[in-house]
């Protein structure tokens, strides 16, 4: 049993124990001993079959669903807006708001990905016919234009997106982040349907999906001709995805070097001058809005050789995976960076949203064809394993936007109705549609073998068929069988050994021991192979700790690639117990296997208060976990239990009696919440996000309450000179505070109770800060509105 930190993974420890080399992934020197190739790209998807495992069956409850899903029902508002009779009743959930026609993009891709992974026919003739839908739309248009997404107008009336860009061509750009000119991310969404277009097309050469795309990225031309450089970086503050990344590709595909240059002007300077300048600034961004754009940046460099977007491409990557990400690989806390190194302080039930990691991976495929490095794969692993297969429930078949990593949180999935579609449903029906996609990767005249899945694939180059055989990360061998070989001879075959390994791997080929070459992260075996050959490869699974950014002692459990969780029961009620801690010098002592193929290990006098069962988190799907601990020695438990113990009963209690929150300043939060401002600007203190209303001005949104005695709690911080303001609900003032510098340093709660005949009989309340005249209202860094205890009284 061994300990390790988030560093040693991600910056290729095996490559250290095992050739004393540098570490570095994104090194630009290819491997000294010369078998490793200086690029390599991925076995085709269509090359790979998935045998029974986890990861096959997420594959085929995702195909279950995506042909479950109704073509007609996503095309809706493409034909209504269109001027065609829609064929069926549109989705609801996000299909039914303003950002209506990204699903349609992210499924248009799921079916292509399906399609390579699976054969499965009625996938690509359910693509085709999207195809088709989409150019009579287009046609009837005349335009070139095609889009579902909707625009609410100042006075509420919904219409059609399409009226906002002539505003923006005339310099009428009016963002807020998420929202142009009262469309919800229009720019995101065009991105996801050029993505689905470029992925029909590329798969099997749809000509109809290509020249769908031109059509509807030549309405575009015109529009971003039509704006300087300033006007074009205000229209970019809102999400664009990464539509700098189609732009690109649609040059590859054509050779006009127009779509290569509105792909370099799609550039956001505000966050990527920075990233190219090798400066962390991402704190207080949404981290999904920003992982796309440097997809784009990737593809950029890949067609230009231009260095910028190879290095700002590469900061960032190391940037996330070191100092931004979660012990399952995922990032950002309620879809925002913190400061570097503050994960600890951030483990929240909004943890780890889904698309992040998604798009994360993408990225890692990229720099890693740039140069092949196991460290590289080391990250794509442990978040392919522990995040991505965490967010779809295999019984429902649906998908979570969030993973989150407070003790007692309960997973949110979808469901198979119309009542979500979220971003991360988008992404979700992507990302289990191709878990055979990056196992295998050639170069030169080598084989990689990155990811430790049971799979069969085609080697085109050798006419070689493989088996991959395994149950790793439940047991330490992986079995690779060349089963047919047409083309025998010499060349290298590159197993992947993670960093986490310290040097243990142990292979054999065909059952005697063999001592590979070790270089960059990778076991290699250069020798003549015939039809028949195997290979195994075994990886010492041991257990061993890590620590959070930013508090060496808030801990989780490993082992191998594989992150544990206590198992704290099932989601049925509340939880609102204290948080277990760890106490010991060594805690590793008191685990010991009761299932160790399936990843169980009891605990003995470690965890207080009470021994637990640890489990593979990713498969807690619908049970309560704890999977980061802090630590304490014996001597530090006893000093700190009490005040500990009361610290998290004070936490847990306002938790269970929470009726709603809203975190203020973020741009998801306040758009689900309905707000409303005026003179009002989103600020951050100590890395937390919030809100202030300037003299003149207000901020209000809405609640949902219900019976019953209820506590309005605001946060603020310490150091204000002087802030006053009222605080309103439903128009009734309810406070008037006034903010001191008498706490400095910290944030703190004020509790406002409410009257009950405020709220009696309502199911939603609207609050509002109102600042007093030449003053300000908060800042406020969040509103919690939570049931009063037994006995109180307003």
């Amino acid at each position: 049993m061994i300990e390790s930190n988030r560093r040693e993974w991600m910056m290729g420890g095996a490559v250290i124990a095992l050739a004393g080399a540098s570490g570095n992934a994104l090194a630009n020197a290819s491997s000294s001993s010369g078998l490793l190739p200086r690029s390599a790209k991925p076995l085709p998807l269509s090359a790979v079959r998935l045998r029974p495992s986890d990861y096959a069956t997420a594959v085929e409850v995702n195909r279950a669903y995506l042909l479950r899903l109704s073509a007609d029902r996503l095309l809706h508002n493409f034909r209504k807006y269109a001027g065609l009779q829609p064929k069926a009743e549109i989705y609801g959930g996000w299909e039914g708001d303003t950002i209506a026609g990204h699903t349609l993009g992210h499924y248009m891709s799921a079916l292509v990905l399906m399609y390579e992974q699976t054969g499965d026919a009625d996938c690509r003739k359910r693509a085709d016919y999207i195809v088709d839908e989409l150019a009579v739309a287009q046609q009837a248009r005349g335009n070139g234009y095609i889009g579902a997404m909707q625009r609410k107008r100042k006075d509420a009336t919904v219409v059609d997106a399409i009226e906002i860009f002539p505003e923006i061509m005339k310099g009428d750009i009016r963002s807020g982040g998420f929202d142009l000119n009262g469309a919800w991310s229009p720019l995101y969404t065009v991105h996801k349907l050029y993505a689905g277009l470029l992925d029909i097309h590329g798969s099997w050469g749809n000509p109809k999906a290509l020249a769908v795309l031109i059509a509807f990225a030549g309405y575009f031309e015109p529009v971003f001709a039509a704006l300087d450089d300033a006007q074009m970086q205000e229209m970019l503050s809102c999400e664009y995805g990464g539509l700098n990344e189609s732009y690109a590709e649609l040059y590859a595909r054509t050779g006009d070097r127009k779509w290569l240059a509105t792909a370099q002007r799609i550039y956001d300077r505000k966050v990527l001058d920075p990233l190219e300048a090798g400066q962390d600034k991402l704190a207080n961004f949404h981290a999904n809005t920003q992982v796309p754009k440097l997809i784009g940046l990737a593809r950029i460099y890949e067609l230009t050789n231009q260095p910028a977007p190879k290095a700002g491409a590469g900061f960032f990557w190391q940037a996330v995976t070191q100092h931004h990400s979660y012990v399952i690989g995922g990032n950002a806390d309620r879809e925002y960076f913190s400061e570097p190194d503050t994960i600890a302080d951030h483990i929240t039930e909004q943890t780890c949203e889904h698309c992040n990691s998604y798009n994360m991976l993408k990225l890692t495929e990229h720099l890693y064809g740039w140069n092949p490095d196991g460290a590289l794969f080391d990250y794509y692993e442990r978040t392919h394993l522990n995040h991505i297969m965490a967010a779809q429930d295999p019984k429902t078949a649906g998908f979570t936007y969030m993973t989150p990593l407070m003790t007692g949180a309960v997973r949110g999935y979808s469901t198979p109705d119309d009542d979500a579609f979220w971003c991360c449903v988008g992404t979700g029906m992507e990302s289990h549609s191709k878990h055979g996609a990056a196992i295998f990767w050639e170069g030169g005249n080598a084989l990689l073998v990155n990811l430790y899945i049971p799979s069969e694939v085609h080697w085109k180059a050798r006419g070689a068929d493989l088996v991959l055989d395994t149950r790793y990360p439940f047991e330490p061998q992986s079995r690779l069988t060349l089963t047919t070989l047409a083309k025998p001879g010499r060349f290298p075959i590159a197993l992947r050994v993670p960093g986490w390994a310290n040097g243990k791997a142990v292979l054999t080929v065909n059952g005697k021991p063999v001592l590979p070459t070790f270089a960059q992260g990778y076991a290699i075996l250069e020798r003549k192979w015939k039809q028949g050959d195997v290979v195994t490869i075994d990886l010492p699974l041991e257990l061993r700790t890590e620590a959070a950014a930013g508090d060496p002692d808030t801990i989780a459990i490993l082992r191998g690639p594989m992150v544990l969780a206590a198992d704290l029961g099932t989601t049925d009620g509340d939880w609102n117990k204290p948080d277990p801690a760890m106490v010991g010098d060594d805690v590793l002592s008191a685990f010991s296997a009761t299932d160790a193929a399936a990843g169980t290990y009891a605990t003995h006098g470690v965890i207080r208060p009470a021994d637990l069962t640890f489990v593979p988190f990713y498969r807690q799907y619908e049970r309560r976990s704890a999977v980061y601990f802090k630590h304490f020695t014996e001597a530090s438990w006893k000093t700190e239990e009490a005040a500990y113990v009361a610290d998290q009963a004070r936490l847990k209690d306002i938790a269970a009696r929470s009726v709603d929150a809203v975190h203020l300043g973020e741009m998801q939060q306040e758009h689900d919440h309905k707000l409303t401002s005026d003179i009002s600007y989103p600020v951050t203190y100590r890395g937390r996000n919030g809100r202030d209303a300037r003299s003149g001005g207000y901020f209000a949104f809405e609640m949902k309450t219900k019976p019953g005695p209820l506590i309005l709690q605001a946060t603020y911080w310490g150091g204000e000179r002087g802030n006053r303001f009222d605080i309103l609900v439903d128009d009734v003032k309810v406070a008037t505070q006034t903010l001191h510098d008498d706490k400095p340093g910290k944030f703190f709660d004020i509790e406002y109770p409410l009257p009950e005949a405020l709220t009696r009989g309502k199911s939603v309340l609207r609050v509002k800060f109102l600042p007093h005249d030449r003053s300000t209202a908060g800042p406020v860094f969040g509103v919690v509105l939570f049931t009063a205890k037994p006995g109180a009284t307003a």
